[in-house]
């Protein structure tokens, strides 16, 4: 193929365009038209640069106005918040005060029977004291709870009392402190040439033997048998 366009006595080499060019005047008029065209392209231009600039100035209006409900919603949004925080806050309080009032309510009432219990229980011993009667059963034993109950309370405190003076006496220096148990260390004579007065044993203390252990349940108590002679 380049051999082909490359010779010039080929005449098949070319190919003509068909048309023609245009005449000076016909030119004249082409660029009077696409100079109109111009300017009809640039006042275009112009309305749109126009048009940009009141829709720029409208969308930051726009956007101005939406930051600043954005910094009301926030706004409102925290106080919203806080209201039902302190909403929530009082209903759990009038929760809190309507059960002490039904508790003070209930306590009440069983006062209030209490009293007329012990109204009633009232004219009921005084009619049988007016007659020359004893007392009630019931108030004899409510007597004897009472007169028990002061007992133990006098026992507990003679307790606590005789306890703080161990403990005062065993802070006490010089005094040592043990839970072992005590072991005798005098003895009274038992002839009659001596008198009944105690005796320290002095280093021929006799033996005490110690408790057996729990291990001793392992082990069986031998059986004696008998000797056949």
């Amino acid at each position: 193929m380049e051999e082909i366009f490359a010779d010039p006595t080929n005449e098949s080499r070319k190919r003509d365009l068909g048309g023609k060019d245009p005449s000076p005047p016909e030119l004249l008029k082409k660029i009077e038209q696409l100079e109109v065209e111009l300017v009809q392209k640039e006042e275009k231009l112009l309305e749109m640069d126009f048009l940009y600039e009141h829709v720029s100035q409208l969308t930051d209006r726009i956007r101005a106005t939406a930051e600043n409900g954005k910094q009301d919603t926030l706004l409102l949004a925290k106080r919203t918040n806080e209201l039902q925080k302190k909403i929530k806050d009082r209903t759990q309080k009038m929760m809190a005060l309507v059960a002490e009032l039904s508790m003070k309510q209930a306590l009440a009432i069983k006062l209030e029977q209490e009293m007329r219990d012990k109204e009633q229980f009232l004219m009921t011993v005084s009619s049988r004291i007016d007659q020359g009667l004893p007392p009630p059963k019931e108030t004899e034993n409510e007597w004897l709870k009472i007169l028990r109950n002061e007992k133990m309370q006098k026992e507990a405190a003679e307790a606590r009392a005789k306890h703080a003076a161990e403990e005062e006496q065993a802070a006490a220096p010089g005094c040592v402190h043990t839970t072992a148990e005590q072991r005798p260390t005098a003895y009274i004579p038992a002839d009659e040439y001596s008198l009944p007065l105690p005796r320290p044993y002095g280093a021929l203390a006799p033996f005490k033997p110690s408790e057996p252990g729990s291990n001793m349940r392992h082990f069986r108590k031998p059986i004696v048998k008998p000797i056949e002679v």
